[in-house]
């Protein structure tokens, strides 16, 4: 587990720098990610050559999460697992903490912690004392110091921490060349430029390699205790359908395990880009539209007038289609002032300075293809945007308050609502229903 005393201390860069350098020793390597997150994972997976996983207590619970980690280790050597902000920052929510250091007592994951060393020397000790003191069941096992800036401060780090015994386990020197373009919600997702990313990459692992004892850390990970993995939960195969899903680069955020359970469902997935893409894939009896960065790229989607007016038309003609956060967005009639596929009359959304995030248990006021109206879901918001009118066939209860918003109907689920359905693999199955009777009524007519 490759944990942070904070967010912004270089998790991600160090943890997918493990990986790749792991990688070019010849390891097999699978890597996972606390929390709701699209864009590190993707980070991993370019670094790791496999699919990345997601570890999330909120949305998958306690139960599920070693089958998901069992899933994520299966057939490698290691798997490195990146932890969310701070090693001890949680959900916030009661029951589910969902915090790095909960998550590495139930996998019995030993924790290298990640120290942002710029503005300190001797005060590091007590950094690091604090949260290996704080709490004995989350094993500190090594420390890697980040953002140092000469041999003489890292020598200094070094001598604060040696009373400890707790080893330095690496340290990664100031370099502006390590530091990756972001904007509004973090990294730039690697579905934008996967060649410059791949290449950062490679050079990352080769600094890694050459500033971090990876012996001594697959010693650890060797060293970590026995989990019993159950079965992860599957979906039943319901029918037979095929299901358009957006892809590209603007609408990359889609937990892989969503589309490994519609497959099992019975779903045959295409994948297309709505930035390219004149018209929706043949023969679709629905549409999966998940999230990403769609504000990036309003002007060229805005543009593609052949696939929205195809959009809208089979939305209206009763296309079951599930859109999430930027796919919410894309099916609105303007963003930002660009007409957009306008499936939702006089509703407009446009960026904001205000960023919303945090968990979310919906429960729906309608009918809709995920259940009757009652049904409660989890999920994450995470958005700069903001929808006018925001719809009210749903209420979404966070940790400080309830709101309503989102569009719900016999054929349609859109909000800004992610969800991860590793532990209800039966809302996979129902949306594959939907779409299969969808396409049957379809063809009959025809």
């Amino acid at each position: 587990m490759i944990a942070g005393t904070h967010s912004g201390v270089g998790k991600t860069t160090i943890a997918t720098g493990i990986m790749r350098a792991l990688v070019a020793r010849g390891l097999r390597v699978g890597s996972a990610k606390v929390g709701p997150d699209y864009i590190d994972p993707s980070y991993h997976s370019l670094a790791t050559g496999r699919a990345p996983h997601s570890l999330d207590v909120f949305m998958s619970g306690e139960s599920v999460l070693a089958s998901l980690a069992g899933k994520a280790s299966h057939d490698v050597d290691v798997l490195v697992i990146e932890g969310v902000m701070g090693l001890f920052d949680g959900s916030g929510e009661p029951g589910a903490d969902g915090s790095t250091a909960s998550v590495s007592r139930l996998l019995n994951a030993p924790v290298i912690l990640v120290v942002d060393a710029s503005a300190m020397s001797g005060s590091v000790a007590a950094v690091v004392l604090g949260f290996s003191s704080l709490d004995s069941s989350v094993q500190i096992a090594g420390v890697v110091l980040n953002r140092v800036g000469s041999e003489g401060h890292a020598q200094l780090l070094r001598e604060a921490l040696e009373p400890l015994k707790i080893p330095v386990l690496g340290i990664l020197f100031t370099d502006a060349s390590m530091v990756w373009r972001e904007r509004h919600l973090g990294l730039v997702p690697v579905a934008e430029e996967p060649e410059r990313l791949r290449a950062s990459i490679d050079r990352l692992g080769e600094t890694i390699e050459r500033s971090l004892d990876l012996e001594a850390i697959m010693v650890l990970a060797r060293s970590a205790l026995e989990t019993v993995v159950p079965d992860s939960p599957r979906a039943r195969f319901v029918a037979q359908a095929r299901i358009a899903v957006c892809g590209g680069p603007a609408f990359s955020f889609v937990y892989p395990e969503n589309l490994e359970l519609l497959a099992q469902a019975g779903a045959e997935l295409v994948m297309f880009d709505p930035l390219r893409a004149s018209s929706l894939p043949e023969g679709c009896g629905g549409l999966y539209a998940g999230g990403g960065f769609p504000e990036v790229f309003a002007d060229v989607l805005g543009d593609n007038r052949s696939l929205l007016d195809d959009v809208r038309c089979q939305i209206s003609d009763g296309l079951v289609t599930w859109a999430e956060c930027g796919g919410f967005l894309w099916l609105c009639e303007s963003f930002d002032s660009t007409r957009m596929a306008g499936v939702f009359d006089g509703v407009h959304a446009q960026m904001s300075e205000r960023l919303t995030l945090g968990y979310r248990r919906v429960t729906t006021r309608d009918d809709g293809i995920f259940g009757p109206a009652g049904t409660v879901l989890r999920g994450h918001e995470y958005h700069r945007s903001v929808v006018s009118p925001p719809g009210d066939s749903m209420d979404l209860e966070g940790r400080f308050g309830t709101a309503r918003g989102g569009f719900t109907t016999s054929t349609l689920f859109a909000s800004y609502l992610h969800q991860h359905l590793a532990a209800t693999p039966y809302l996979a199955e129902r949306f594959v229903a939907a779409a299969s009777l969808h396409s049957t009524s379809r063809d009959q007519s025809t």
